[in-house]
C-alpha cells in the first residue's frame, strides 16, 4: 500500500500517543480515519492537531476490551463513512498493570490484559470482513519488546501485560500464512516499541482507577519503597511524600524524556506498511534488546542480560 491517499483507516487508541500521530499523519497523507477511545476530551485534542474536516475524521468512545463496544465502534464506522470497507486497521490501544500474577490485584490483572490483547482480538474479528471487502488492506497489531523478552527488570513482576504482547506478537505472525491462504491482499504487521514517549503510565493508571502522585496510598508506596530498594536505590528513610513525587516525576519523564517520541514511533509504522514489512522494531532500544534476547536466551532473565542493558542506557526510566 505506496499511498494512503482516500484509504480508509480505523486506528484504536487515537487520543494520545502513538494512536493520535498515526491519525495526524494519516489524515496528512489524504486518509480518511476513524479513531476510537475511552476519552472525548482527548480525542478532541487530536481533531483539533488534526485539523480535518469531519467528514474526513470520525471519533467513537469504545473500550476495546469489550466486544459489543467493538462490534458498535464497526458499525458506527462503515455507517458514517458511508462504506462496507475499510483499508487500514491499526489496533494500537493499550494499558500497563498487572505486574504480578502471584500477589497482584486480580481485576486489575484481568482488566490489563483484555485491553491489550483482546482489544487486538476483538479489532481484528469486527473489521475483517471489511477488510477482506477492500481491494488492499493492512492491519498493524501493537505489540512491544515485552512481546518477545517478558520483562521490567529484575526486581518487579511484569505478567500481564508481558503476557498480552507475547499473544499479540504470535497471533499477528500466524496471521500471515492465514491472510495469504484466504485473503492474500490483506496484510499484516506486528510493530514491536521499545521506549515511545507517550502518556500510557499517567493514561494506565486513570483506566485502572488507580491513585497517582500524591495520592497514592500508603500501602502502594511502601510497596514501590520495597523495590527501589531491591534495585539499590537508598530510600529507607525517604518521606514517603518524596517517594510519590519520585513517581510523579518519573511518570513525566516517561513522556517528555523518551529516546524516540511517538511521532517517530508513527511515521515508522506508516513507512512499514508502505514497504510491507510484518515484523516493525521501532526505537535502537529495542533493536538492541532484540539482539540481546537472541544472543543469549537463558540469560533473558538474569542481572546479567539488566547490566548489558543498563551498559547501553536503554530503558532507564523502566526498570
Amino acid at each position: 500500500m505506496e499511498s494512503f491517499d482516500n484509504k480508509i483507516a480505523v486506528v484504536t487508541g487515537g487520543g494520545t500517543g502513538m494512536g493520535r500521530e498515526l491519525v495526524c499523519q494519516l489524515i496528512a497523507a489524504g486518509a480518511h480515519v476513524a479513531m476510537c477511545d475511552v476519552s472525548q476530551e482527548h480525542m478532541d485534542e487530536t481533531r483539533r492537531l488534526a485539523g480535518a474536516e469531519e467528514r474526513l475524521l470520525t471519533d467513537h468512545i469504545c473500550d476495546v476490551s469489550r466486544e459489543s463496544q467493538v462490534l458498535g465502534f464497526r458499525d458506527e464506522v462503515l455507517a458514517q463513512h458511508e462504506t462496507q470497507h475499510i483499508n487500514l486497521l491499526f489496533n494500537n490501544a493499550g494499558i500497563g498493570g498487572g505486574g504480578s500474577f502471584v500477589e497482584g490485584d486480580r481485576d486489575e490483572w484481568e482488566r490489563t490484559f483484555a485491553v491489550c490483547w483482546e482489544g487486538v482480538y476483538f479489532g481484528c474479528r469486527a473489521f475483517m470482513d471489511a477488510l477482506v471487502a477492500s481491494d488492499e488492506g493492512h492491519i498493524v497489531n501493537t505489540s512491544s519488546v515485552n512481546g518477545f523478552w517478558a520483562s521490567l527488570g529484575t526486581t518487579q513482576a511484569h505478567t500481564s501485560y508481558a503476557a498480552a504482547k507475547f499473544a499479540v506478537k504470535g497471533f499477528t505472525e500466524a496471521l500471515i500464512t492465514d491472510l495469504r491462504l484466504h485473503a492474500p491482499h490483506v496484510q499484516c504487521s506486528v510493530v514491536m516499541p521499545g521506549h515511545i514517549g507517550t502518556s500510557i503510565v499517567e493514561n494506565s493508571s486513570k483506566v485502572l482507577g488507580k491513585a497517582t502522585g500524591m495520592d497514592l496510598p500508603a500501602e502502594e508506596v511502601a510497596t514501590v519503597r520495597e523495590r527501589m530498594l531491591a534495585a539499590g536505590l537508598p530510600v529507607g528513610n525517604v518521606p514517603d511524600d518524596h517517594i510519590r513525587q519520585m513517581l510523579a516525576d518519573r511518570a513525566e519523564a516517561f513522556r517528555t524524556e523518551a529516546p524516540t517520541t511517538a511521532a517517530t514511533a508513527s511515521s515508522v509504522i506508516l513507512d512499514a506498511v508502505r514497504n510491507n514489512q510484518w515484523r516493525v522494531l521501532i526505537g535502537q532500544d529495542a533493536h538492541d534488546l532484540d539482539r540481546l534476547v537472541r544472543e543469549a536466551p537463558h540469560e533473558a532473565y538474569e542481572k546479567s542480560m539488566i547490566d548489558k542493558i543498563n551498559e547501553l542506557k536503554h530503558l532507564g526510566g523502566l526498570l
